[in-house]
């Protein structure tokens, strides 16, 4: 009863959050003109998130927000020049003359600008350019970043997003994402908002996320603001494309690992986008059958993106976008004993934009996310099975209010009902039946207040609750950003974020990942944050950034490994509670014009973790932790419609605890020795250095008259550096042998993509 009634308050509050922008509407400066409207894609309608739109003549702009909307506030009567930029477009400048009293609606097309099949980098040059272009801890990555890089038989959005600094990853088999000495469960994951709980295929070997379907990409890798929650340190928000609204349009794609499919095209007020992607290993899994045993006698996956929108008014759009994927194994592992496992991700929302006014913009969203996990064991016929199940229903509201030049507000409200569930069967015989359903809500509200054209100051307050052990917690946040000049930037942020769920997983096997949360004696995990950036453009067509970071995580529950047998425990005793932190610095030089363009990441870092009566209390590094990280990717116009991608990477070896030697002893009243082994201090050694080098070729041009393609040659670990996974020990030996798990060997890929 007090869940309900707290849910019900916090809808209450979203809904007087929305009275309140509508009292707080006629506030504005009078006399002053305001200007909005869209920005899109001039070929395909497409609206284009972080535009930059700027009136020359006064300095004043603004950046559309991710419905592709902008507003520019408090401008003086008179003739300007209206600028709209984005980074691959042509530039869009017109003429426009403003009379006092009015409110003018100016919605913008921008022209894709190539240059021999290569995008063109458009920046403004308006202040606006640089502050929101650099944005403090965000990163913005577009599809043909992620199409571009050379990657193992499949394009990969995590793989790709892994080259920038902070965002590490585990292996080579795993495109977890480790940002900023936090494991996966630490980054909050959003696709077209809403929560994706195990975005991972073949086993974590690469993401779920289509590169066909994304339409924008945003990453926080720390300070992120209130109007995000519910995960200790980063979020990648990711939008799907809405559809062509100009004509219809089709991309196909034939690849070594999957095959993709994508149709979009306009109807009667609106648009609609299907992706469809399968794996096609079949015939190979065939072949390799006739000649090595253990081949599976199933193994696929799919994965399905769709969008349909319809615009109800010059004020109003609909969307509903859905995504459903599917991984399949049937394994046998010896006669009679056979292993099959099924799994994935369903997620569904219903978005309803609104403009109330030229100042007041809102977003209403209904969502629907499902994870499931489902695993079977015959062992001489007999049947064992578990199933696992997270179901999340939300409906969340967003609103923008910007009265005047000088201020911009954000509120919003997230109430929603999730369900946990985790079943056992032996013979057909339930032996396991765990339930957990809690509500949870979440209020911001934040506001950004400009004294001068220089400073930006955003403060922040987001309030959280959930139900499973009646926990409420306070978020502040606060950012502050001082343009020095056009061309340099300085950057603060501080911020403390709770989380109320902890995942317990596998770098190596992603199939059985399964989520517990808060409870009585289970309080949420929770830490603050510090970031320090700078800015800048050195060169022109150079930029520089450089970010110091410290995060502290403190409260951190994860299941107990020295508890074998939890029947009769209270949940609290389930888990372990420890503490954390990780500290860095993230350089990044990024070159964006002329016939060679890329960038070089590096990364310093440290993280560790600690915990009660483990390692004599004393603080280790986890696994991920990666001292030095350097990722270099070049790209390189070879002329006649080819291009030139190189990639490397060197990073710290993995932490790891390696096995030292073995003693015996004899009982006294035993008839056998026994040879207890000898462990070193947790993670106190390391793995070799790890270092790749991938080259990938890419040619554009027409295919046989009806068609535009793009022929991919790509070489991974070009000079077939094996580097080590992990170690192996062989304990019925004496003395113990040590053997290497190594990682990919060379790989080559080659892939066909036709556009129609």
């Amino acid at each position: 009863m007090i869940k309900q009634q707290i849910s019900k308050n916090l809808l209450r509050i979203g809904w007087i959050l929305l009275m309140l922008f509508g009292v707080l509407q006629p506030l504005s400066a009078q006399g002053k003109i305001t200007i909005t409207g869209f920005i899109t894609d001039e070929s395909s309608g497409e609206t284009l998130i972080a535009a930059n739109v700027y009136l020359v003549e006064s300095y004043q702009g603004a950046t559309t927000n991710t419905s592709g909307y902008y507003t520019i506030t408090d401008v003086e009567p008179g003739t300007y020049t209206l600028v709209a930029a984005y980074i691959g477009y042509n530039e869009n400048q017109q003429k426009v003359t403003l009379e006092a009293g009015e409110q003018y609606r100016i919605d913008i097309s921008l022209q894709p600008g190539y240059i021999r099949g290569q995008a063109v980098t458009v920046e403004a040059d308006a202040d606006s350019a640089i502050e929101e272009e650099k944005r403090i801890g965000v990163v913005s990555v577009k599809p043909s970043f992620v199409r571009e890089i050379p990657s193992v038989l499949e394009a990969d959005l995590f793989r790709s997003i892994q080259l920038l600094p902070g965002i590490k990853a585990a292996s080579d088999f795993s495109s977890g994402l480790y940002i900023r000495g936090g494991g996966p469960d630490q980054t909050l994951i959003l696709l077209d908002r809403t929560t994706v709980y195990n975005p991972s295929h073949f086993f974590g070997f690469f993401s779920t996320f289509n590169s066909d379907a994304i339409k924008d990409v945003e990453i926080f890798k720390g300070g992120y603001p209130a109007e995000y929650g519910g995960r200790l340190g980063a979020v990648l928000d990711i939008y799907n494309k809405d559809g062509n609204r100009k004509e219809f349009q089709g991309r196909t794609s034939i690849g070594l690992l999957a095959s993709r499919f994508l149709l979009e095209g306009p109807y009667k007020n609106g648009s609609f986008m299907l992706a469809v992607r399968r794996s096609t290993l079949e015939p190979l899994l065939a072949a390799l059958r006739n000649s090595i045993d253990d081949i599976p006698d199933a193994f696929y996956f799919y994965d399905i993106n769709g969008k349909l929108n319809y615009d109800i008014g010059q004020n109003d759009r609909l969307n509903l976008a859905f995504y459903s994927g599917i991984d399949k194994v049937d394994f046998p592992i010896a006669d009679n004993t056979e292993f099959n496992l099924r799994y994935g991700n369903r997620t569904l929302s219903t978005n309803w934009t609104h403009v109330f006014s030229p100042k007041v913009f809102s977003n209403f969203t209904l969502t629907a996310s499902q994870y499931f996990n489902e695993a079977e064991f015959f062992l001489s016929g007999t049947p064992i099975e578990r199933e696992n199940t997270v179901q999340d229903f939300s409906v969340k509201g967003d609103f923008e209010y910007i009265p005047n030049s000088k201020h911009s507000l954000k509120a919003g409200f997230w109430v929603g009902n999730l369900e946990l569930i985790l079943e056992n069967y032996f013979d057909n015989q339930q032996t396991l039946d765990e339930r957990v359903e809690t509500q949870y809500g979440s209020v911001y509200l934040q506001e950004a207040f400009r004294p001068i054209p220089q400073l930006i100051l955003k403060g922040g307050l987001r309030g959280n609750f959930i139900g499973e052990g009646d926990y409420t917690r306070l978020e502040p946040r606060f950012s502050m950003e001082y343009i020095y000049s056009q061309d340099l930037l300085y950057q603060f942020a501080y911020g403390r974020y709770y989380q109320f769920l902890t995942l317990i997983t596998n770098e190596a096997f992603s199939g059985f990942d399964t989520w517990l949360t808060t409870g009585d004696g289970v309080a949420p995990a929770w830490g603050d944050q510090f970031v320090f950036g700078v800015k800048s453009r050195p060169w022109e067509g150079y930029s520089l950034d450089v970010e110091l970071y410290y995060r502290s995580m403190r409260e951190l529950f994860e299941l107990n490994p020295r508890v074998f047998d939890p029947a009769g425990l209270d949940y609290a005793d389930l888990f372990r509670f420890g503490e954390g932190y990780s500290y860095g610095a993230e350089f990044f030089l990024e070159k964006k014009r002329g016939k060679v363009t890329g960038f070089l990441g590096y990364t310093l870092g440290t993280s560790r973790r600690q915990f009660p009566n483990f390692n004599n209390n004393d603080a280790y590094p986890p696994k991920y932790d990666r001292i030095h990280d350097v990722n270099l990717v070049a790209n390189y116009n070879l002329g006649r419609n080819w291009r030139f991608t190189g990639v490397f990477n060197y990073a710290t070896g993995q932490a790891v605890t390696e096995v030292l030697g073995r003693y015996s002893v004899q009982l006294p009243t035993a008839s056998e020795e026994r040879d207890p082994f000898i462990v070193g201090t947790l993670n106190a050694s390391r793995l070799p250095a790890y270092h790749r080098m991938d080259f990938g070729f890419t040619k554009n041009g027409r295919f046989f008259g009806f068609s535009d393609y793009e022929l991919q040659l790509q070489l991974i670990n070009v000079y077939s550096r094996r580097n080590i996974w992990f170690y192996s020990y062989d304990f019925d030996t004496n003395p113990i042998e040590r053997e290497d798990v190594r990682m990919l060997p060379i790989i080559p890929n080659v892939s066909l993509t036709l556009d129609f």
